[in-house]
């Protein structure tokens, strides 16, 4: 079975040890469900996708190291680079069929547009638990697929120190981001996202949750395109854009390994 590693999200083409690193798994057909969560688990990377080429596209799974979730922005960044960079090398437009539907990556010189759902969030009320579970008092919260808090200031985001085992207790939510708006890292807003319940303490760069950000933002900031810094230890640019019913996620990707897995 072929096997990629890439980190999506790169700062720069081709610059590896920035963003976020997903695994990349090549199949002529699907194995047993449980042989992909064992590949997941021993990548131990936040996802590995696993794609197969269909008639219309291509068929993409994704995989972190305990579950299988239903949408992942950096391994379809990921999954994108390897289908472009080594299965149909001329192709621009890739078209993932996926448990969220069809999800179109379109190649445009070094960067790769994800075309996903748009996720806006519910606003919800703020509670003690979430401030003990961050470890800072969110100014406001809202609910989608995962929680969102707003915090005050960019180094507030930058600064957190969460409680995991807490974040795990919590009943909202798949996952937790915190955000704000951007100051000194010249973008638009910031975030950091952790999802302890998913086996991911913290994810260093996280497209699947701009589908929360984006409209969030940009209804907020009255602009549809944005540009988006996560403030993991790794880091990452995305550049945004506000479609209605969808968001454009793009990014760089770098390939950091190419082997194969014995099964």
């Amino acid at each position: 079975m072929k096997y990629y590693i890439v980190d999506a999200f790169a700062e720069k083409p081709g610059k590896i040890f920035s963003g976020n690193p997903a695994g990349v798994c090549l199949l002529e057909k699907w194995p047993e469900d449980h042989l992909m969560q064992a590949i997941a688990a021993e990548n131990n990377l936040a996802e590995t996708a696993f794609i197969v080429k269909s008639k219309s596209g291509y068929d993409l799974r994704w995989f972190t190291p305990e579950l299988e979730v239903d949408l992942c922005g950096h391994a379809t960044l990921a999954a994108a680079f390897v289908v472009a960079n080594f299965m149909d090398p001329h192709v621009c437009a890739m078209p993932f069929a996926t448990r969220s539907g069809i999800l179109t990556v379109v190649k445009n010189g070094d960067l790769y547009e994800m075309d996903f759902p748009s996720r806006p969030a519910q606003k919800i009320d703020a509670t003690e638990q979430m401030k003990e579970a961050i470890g800072a008092r969110p100014l406001e919260a809202y609910l989608a697929r995962d929680l969102m808090l707003l915090l005050e200031t960019e180094e507030q985001v930058r600064d957190l120190q969460p409680d995991f085992e807490r974040i795990k207790k919590m009943s909202e939510g798949f996952a937790v981001i915190v955000t704000a708006k951007g100051r000194t890292s010249g973008a638009d807003f910031v975030s950091r996202f952790f999802a302890p319940k998913a086996g991911i303490p913290e994810d260093p760069v996280t497209g699947s949750s701009h589908s929360t950000l984006i409209p969030f933002w940009s209804a907020r900031l009255g602009k549809k395109e944005l540009a988006a810094r996560q403030l993991s230890k790794r880091g990452g640019t995305l550049y945004c854009e506000d479609a209605g019913e969808r968001v454009k996620i793009a990014g760089h990707a770098a390939l950091y390994l190419e082997g194969n897995i014995q099964t």
